[in-house]
């Protein structure tokens, strides 16, 4: 569960924005209960299903998802995919002669098996210049590790706290200066920093603005008790597609990408030798006379084949209690479809693991007092230094059951662009 994300000094980002999903405590006129769920584990934190950030073109929403996303691939692939002397690919604000000189950094707050962790580090495009990680079991705050680069000595300066446990001068020392110091101690078996990692590997989900490719979902349509969910997910968001049909064939190295490195393709053969993998996906429509009629996947319509491919991940996440991330929900989709897929994560029928949805949009039909709660919605701007800034409507104080999409049109809240006429010649 994700209760707090903060970054500072990345791409647009020059000074901290922090994005909270944990419930305000302003009072709210509709009854929006089910936005909220309270059972995370912590008693007294009441955590949100969904945030909408909206925004401008340029002013930063894509940035702040890519911030946590680069967090995530930092942790994950710091200490396995990366060597001695890697880049980090981390950039900082460059419109900025300070800020270029100086770190990203990035710190989440989040609830794993019911306890409450906070974990940051700051880093150049070369490395690791701090790392720290508080645990909160039972509610009370334990620091576990710090560490932080010292230029003068050219060395890093640990802290180890008491609570953490394990082979921890090992795992000091094998920690390089372009990795993390969680990453590298899970990868030599710290059991109890697994949770905090797998909190990245598994629970936060995240894609881009053009979705996922639909091999997932496909999978799911191959399997007997999977695939009535999908055809119901379909249904249900009124997709005119009588069935799905799966083409399987076996593997065969000779359907690898030209130009794979050579120890890849053959990891790769190793891996897929004698299996069968799904070669085409067809969707069935019945004609004017009840004949069932399939046709390729990619004859369907734009919006019909980011649906079905959005359908699996969708499924998985609400079942799995996940937290996903989608930066422009919106495209290729009907208004009527974003707000029903948001609509899954506000149903405790649909949603019952308490699964959470972050996303950036331009949908502003959905910006309404009987969807969101106003601590669920986020803009985006930019400043006179042209730096993104990050704000909750609960800056603001619509009035009871105002048009806040019309609100947000006018500018009443900002983040909207302003135009001008061209210049004559």
């Amino acid at each position: 569960m994700l209760v707090e994300f903060s970054v500072a000094n990345y791409r647009s980002i020059r000074e901290r924005q922090s994005l909270s999903l944990a419930q305000s405590k302003l009072k709210e006129a509709g009854d929006l209960t089910e936005n909220v769920f309270s059972n995370s584990g912590l008693s007294g934190l009441a955590l949100l299903r969904s945030s909408a950030i909206y925004g401008p073109n340029a002013a930063g929403k894509s940035n702040l998802l890519t911030a946590l996303k680069s967090m995530q691939r930092v942790v994950i692939e710091s200490a396995t995919d990366m060597q001695r002397g890697d880049s980090l690919d981390l950039a900082p604000f460059r419109l900025d002669a300070k800020t270029r000189q100086t770190p990203s950094e990035f710190e989440v707050v989040f609830i794993r098996d019911g306890i409450r962790y906070q974990y940051g580090f700051a880093a150049t495009d070369t490395h690791i210049v701090e790392e720290w990680l508080i645990a909160f079991p039972k509610g009370r705050a334990q620091h576990w590790f710090a560490r932080q680069w010292d230029e003068k000595k050219k060395d890093y300066q640990w802290q180890m706290g008491n609570s953490l446990q394990g082979k921890k001068q090992l795992w000091m020392e094998s920690t390089r200066s372009n990795a993390l110091f969680l990453s590298t101690a899970v990868q030599l078996n710290s059991l109890q920093l697994q949770p905090v990692f797998d909190w990245f590997e598994d629970t936060l989900r995240m894609t881009s603005v053009s979705g996922w490719a639909p091999g997932f979902t496909a999978s799911l349509c191959d399997k007997e008790d999977a695939k009535p969910k999908v055809m119901d997910f379909l249904k249900a968001a009124d997709i005119d597609i009588d069935d799905v049909v799966i083409e399987k064939k076996k593997f065969d190295s000779d359907d690898l990408p030209d130009g794979m490195p050579e120890e890849v393709a053959q990891a790769l053969s190793q891996k897929l030798e004698g299996k069968e993998l799904i070669a085409k996906v067809n969707m069935v429509h019945r004609d004017n006379q009840g004949k069932l009629i399939a046709f390729d996947f990619d004859d369907e319509s734009d919006g019909t084949q980011k649906l079905f491919s959005f359908a699996g991940p969708w499924l998985d996440t609400l079942e799995n209690g996940y937290v996903l991330v989608i930066d422009e929900l919106h495209d290729n989709l009907h208004p009527k479809l974003v707000q029903f897929l948001v609509k899954l994560f506000h149903s405790d029928k649909t949603n019952p693991k308490n699964a959470q949805l972050l996303f950036t949009t331009h949908e502003t039909s959905i910006l309404s007092s009987d969807m969101f709660r106003r601590d669920q919605i986020w803009f985006c701007d930019k400043d006179a230094s042209r730096a993104t800034q990050l704000f909750p409507l609960t800056d603001f104080s619509p009035r009871t059951r105002e048009n806040l999409e019309m609100a947000y049109l006018a500018g009443r809240f900002g983040a909207v662009p302003f135009t001008r006429e061209l210049k004559r010649a």
